[in-house]
């Protein structure tokens, strides 16, 4: 990373928060992932050794929110909506399209959600600042999650765990397991052998 924390390779000219922790073996593609990261804490981002970010991943971070990418971690195009805490174990894999998000960012209330709509054209910029409780998003090590899934508040997906494209995971996915659907559901369990050796093609 240049000084003033810019990217050599970036095609966007902004740079990279003071307060994001970049390993110096990641792989961060651009800057502009970071156009609606609010974080104000001394550590609000971090990606870990070997890790890599692509072009179209979007932290949409909070003021309080915590994203941590752990080590050979691969982000394709992913959205980021956090506002307490999202975690990305070693060796996961987030494919393209995906969205996690530990908070709904409105209330579920029709009457509240009806005023902050009302409300929104008043403020600069155009924010909804409904209260809305956050609960971390945990995704332990060596987890796959495929295309255009999302995963909801408060879920861990648990280590091994292989999430079909196109889910919505709304609770918790045990380790060793793959899962599909909306809302996701377990298909399988994986076996000794696909745990430690790899799944026998032949």
């Amino acid at each position: 990373m240049n000084s003033p924390r810019t990217l050599p390779w970036d095609w966007y000219e902004g740079t990279v928060p003071g307060n994001v922790s970049v390993h110096e073996t990641a792989y961060l593609e651009s800057a502009y992932s970071f156009r609606l990261y609010r974080n104000q804490d001394e550590e609000g981002l971090t990606i870990g050794s070997g890790a890599a970010v692509y072009n179209g991943t979007m932290f949409d971070v909070g003021q309080h929110g915590k994203v941590r990418i752990g080590t050979y971690a691969v982000i394709n195009p992913a959205w980021f909506i956090c506002d307490e805490l999202i975690e990305v174990g070693d060796y996961s894999l987030i494919a393209w399209n995906v969205v996690l998000m530990d908070t709904y960012r409105i209330s579920l209330q029709p009457s509240q959600r009806r005023f902050e709509l009302q409300q929104l054209p008043k403020r600069s910029p155009r924010r909804i600042e409904s209260p809305s409780s956050a609960r971390a998003i945990r995704i332990q090590q060596n987890v796959w999650i495929g295309f255009d899934s999302c995963v909801l508040p408060g879920v861990t997906i648990g280590e091994g765990s292989v999430i079909g494209a196109r889910s919505v995971v709304a609770s918790d996915i045990p380790p060793f397991t793959m899962a599909a659907g909306n809302p996701a559901r377990p298909i399988r369990k994986f076996s000794q052998e696909e745990r430690h050796h790899g799944i026998n093609k032949n």
